[in-house]
């Protein structure tokens, strides 16, 4: 049998036209209609959002710490305040009452570093003691300056209730050793540290060791 030899001028027939229909094109809208593929969040994703919140959380906690800190240094007395709740000398020495009289000076340094301490002690025992303060630059406290030879400050002078003096500590002092002086003081027994010595101030002042050794016969003259 022999073979026929197509023509490329003859019309194909109707079932070679079907086998030669090219394939269909995909539409154009069909790709951007198909989802992308997502994956998810890694570990390490987590991690750094985990880090970055505990970074932030632990830089509010110092924010607020340091807050909190400066706020605790402050000091909670001057000594302005200190001088003008303390009871006059007169006073201290007329209501039978022991006393703790401090001189001091506005410029001191010592004085100014004490005086939360000695608001906190006044708080404590303000009821039971005599908490007396005389400026070392009013003149009108020479007197007391030199009875009780006071050369350098704070000077901490200590009278029993019948005024007669019981010790002196000079100088800056644990709020702790104060205190326990002061509880001696009330339960009239022997100071713990009535030779304390700390850090003071230098004061100009002329002493007169001829003096009365009884502080009332020179408070009169002073006005508190």
């Amino acid at each position: 049998m022999a073979l026929k030899t197509p023509n490329p001028n003859e019309p194909a027939s109707q079932d070679e036209a079907a086998n030669s229909v090219p394939a269909r094109a995909n539409p154009a809208g069909e790709q951007s209609l198909r989802s992308p593929s997502t994956s998810p969040p890694s570990v390490a994703n987590w991690g750094t959002q985990l880090r970055n919140l505990v970074i932030v959380a632990v830089a509010t906690v110092l924010t607020v710490a340091v807050v909190l800190g400066f706020q605790t240094q402050t000091p909670s007395a001057s000594l302005g305040e200190l001088a003008e709740a303390a009871v006059p000398l007169e006073t201290a020495l007329a209501n039978g009452q022991p006393t703790l009289m401090e001189f001091y000076a506005n410029w001191c340094t010592s004085c100014q570093a004490m005086a939360p301490d000695m608001a906190e002690l006044r708080s404590r025992f303000g009821d039971q003691i005599n908490f007396v303060m005389l400026n070392v630059d009013n003149s009108k406290w020479l007197p007391e300056m030199l009875h009780y030879r006071v050369d350098g400050i704070p000077h901490f002078v200590y009278l029993d209730g019948d005024g007669a003096s019981v010790a002196s500590v000079i100088g800056e002092q644990p709020k702790v050793v104060i205190a326990a002086n002061i509880a001696a003081l009330i339960d009239q027994s022997p100071l713990p540290y009535a030779q304390a010595i700390g850090q003071t101030s230098d004061v100009k002042a002329p002493l007169n060791p001829s003096r009365s050794d009884d502080p009332r016969g020179h408070s009169a003259q002073v006005v508190n």
